[in-house]
Order: C-alpha cells, then structure tokens, then sequence
C-alpha cells in the first residue's frame, strides 16, 4: 500500500472519529432534552397549554428525527437531520422562554427553561464547529 493511501485512510479515519466525537456530544445533550421535555409533556399546565403541548412535541420530534441515523451509526445522516431540524428545536425553546412565566413561576419550570436553553446553545455550538471544519 503506497504512502498517500495510508494518510488518505488514516485523514478518513480522523475525520470518521471526529464525527462520531460529534454525534455522541448532540446525543448526550439529547438526554437533557427529553428530560426537559418529559417534565413539560407530564406538568399539569400541559394539559391546559397548547403552547406546552406544542414545545413537548417539538422537542420529541427533534429526538426522533436523529434517532434512526443514530442507530444505524449513520453519522453524516445524523448531522444532516440535527441541522434540518434545529431551527424548529431553537423556535420551541423561544417560544417556551417567551411563555414560562405565565405558564408558571415555580422553581421547577424555571429550572426547565434554563435548561433548555442550555441543551439548545450546545447543539448549536456543537454544529457550528462542525460547519467550520
């Protein structure tokens, strides 16, 4: 095998590893995800908020849309619907920003939104840097 085959492989490899660094950073921002949205998909205000009802189906879908790619260890599948679908993901932590206080002010809800907007500026951190790669 010549010289400029190996680097070639090994330049896959990295770049093969760098991705797979990336996907397993947006999914373990995920986890935080599904908790914010575990906890909005069960308050009671849910069930009188179409708004809540809303942001919870926004963020399960943002999970769901990845979670094929993420099985089939598809990483540039995995990146391409993380992006496609992050703008709707930042539009239901916006809009929960927006309403939480009306929503309620306890504690809980608070520390929900924080949270959410800490899970959305990662990922958008994250695939920043992959667009700068």
């Amino acid at each position: 095998m010549s010289d400029s085959t190996t680097m070639n492989d090994s330049s896959s490899d990295a770049q093969s590893g760098s991705l797979s660094a990336v996907v397993t950073a947006i999914d373990e921002q995920l986890a935080h995800l599904w908790m914010v949205r575990t906890f909005i998909k069960h308050s009671d205000e849910a069930q009188e908020d179409e708004d809540l009802r809303d942001i919870a189906r926004d963020l399960y879908d943002y999970i769901l849309a990845v979670a094929p790619a993420k099985l089939a260890e598809d990483d540039e599948a995995y990146l391409k619907m993380a992006r496609k679908k992050f703008s709707k993901l930042r539009k239901a932590a916006e809009l929960y920003d927006e309403i939480q206080a009306d929503v309620s002010s306890h504690t809980n809800f608070e520390m929900a939104n924080k949270s959410l907007q800490l899970v959305v500026r990662q990922i958008e951190s994250i695939l920043q840097s992959t667009e700068a790669s």
